[in-house]
């Protein structure tokens, strides 16, 4: 067996063994590679530009955590500002409600379900509060994993490429140029088209003179990153509630402008800008792959799924272009 393919195996059994024993910082570690190769064309273009690669590094690693703090405060505020207010309005709920609606009238039981939210957010807050001192670890940890492999990008890159065959090295590239398209899809255009979401909506929610409008728009934010049906559950649930209460106009009023403005306007003026540098990944099978992935791995899924669905169809076209270029014999 050649020496280059006996040191490979050697190199794949340590990193299994190196996983299982660090399984509690995996999901970081995952992470920190997936950002890493969104961030490798920056670096070059940094040390391009006569940087050295070490200030390259240091000023994307720094880049990617700027990021990561922008995103999460927002969440950050909801859950520990804004919780405690929204468990004692679902407390506040009564156990039945009567809708009435151009003269019929329906009766709807909540007492369950409201005891069931109520103790999802408490224990939420809990979780949270409990949560915060590994979560400050996981993060010391990912900038210590990204800083690592932003520093030698080009060696770890040229001893995984020495152990593949000349032969299969344009396999490698293509399905390298898949991931990178299918992070940058998940990552950067997901994060803008929810960054333009929770701008829209903090407008639209302050005019229309909800109490909490930077929690909705914050949520609105959130679920842009729920593939498919997005900001669209929060518009449902507000009309719902105008509806429950008794006002139907403002219950229209919210659906329409929330569904025009929020769940699709952010999408159409966003999404095709930057859709060119994606993965050509539909949205179906997007969602396959981030429903998937959350339930089979937990978080690390929403970036794990979709990669591995995005992957799968890369082989399949590799491997179509492959038998269609070998001539058919004719009998």
């Amino acid at each position: 067996m050649d020496r280059r393919h006996v040191l490979g195996a050697l190199l794949g059994l340590l990193a299994l063994g190196a996983a299982a024993m660090l399984a509690d910082v995996l999901g970081t570690t995952f992470f920190a590679v997936t950002v890493t190769y969104l961030l490798s064309p920056l670096r070059e273009e940094l040390v391009r530009h006569r940087l050295s690669p070490w200030g390259a590094s240091l000023f994307s690693t720094a880049t990617a955590v700027l990021a990561v703090v922008v995103l999460a405060a927002p969440l950050v505020f909801v859950v520990a500002i804004r919780l405690d207010t929204i468990i004692a309005f679902l407390s506040s709920l009564p156990p039945t409600v009567t809708i009435e609606l151009y003269g019929m009238s329906t009766t709807l039981t909540l007492a369950e379900t409201r005891t069931a939210v109520v103790a999802f957010g408490r224990q939420l807050a809990r979780s949270f509060a409990l949560a915060a001192p590994v979560l400050a670890l996981k993060l010391t940890v990912f900038v210590m994993v990204l800083f690592a492999l932003l520093s030698h990008t080009a060696e770890t890159h040229r001893a995984l490429i020495a152990l593949v065959p000349h032969s299969y090295r344009d396999v490698v590239r293509a399905l390298s140029r898949r991931t990178r398209a299918t992070l940058f899809g998940i990552y950067v255009l997901q994060a803008a088209t929810a960054a333009g979401t929770f701008a829209v909506a903090l407008v639209l929610f302050f005019l229309l003179g909800y109490p909490y409008f930077l929690t909705l728009a914050v949520v609105s934010a959130i679920l842009q990153f729920l593939p498919v049906v997005g900001p669209s559950v929060l518009i449902g649930l507000l009309a719902v509630a105008h509806l429950v209460v008794g006002d139907p106009v403002r219950a229209a009023l919210v659906f329409l402008l929330g569904s025009l403005l929020v769940a699709w306007l952010p999408d159409v003026l966003i999404r095709p800008r930057l859709a060119r540098e994606t993965a050509d990944l539909p949205g179906s099978l997007y969602f396959v792959g981030f429903v998937g992935g959350l339930l089979t791995l937990g978080p690390v899924g929403v970036i794990a799924g979709p990669l591995a669905v995005a992957l799968v169809i890369e082989a399949a076209d590799l491997l179509t272009d492959e038998l269609n270029q070998v001539p058919i014999s004719e009998d």
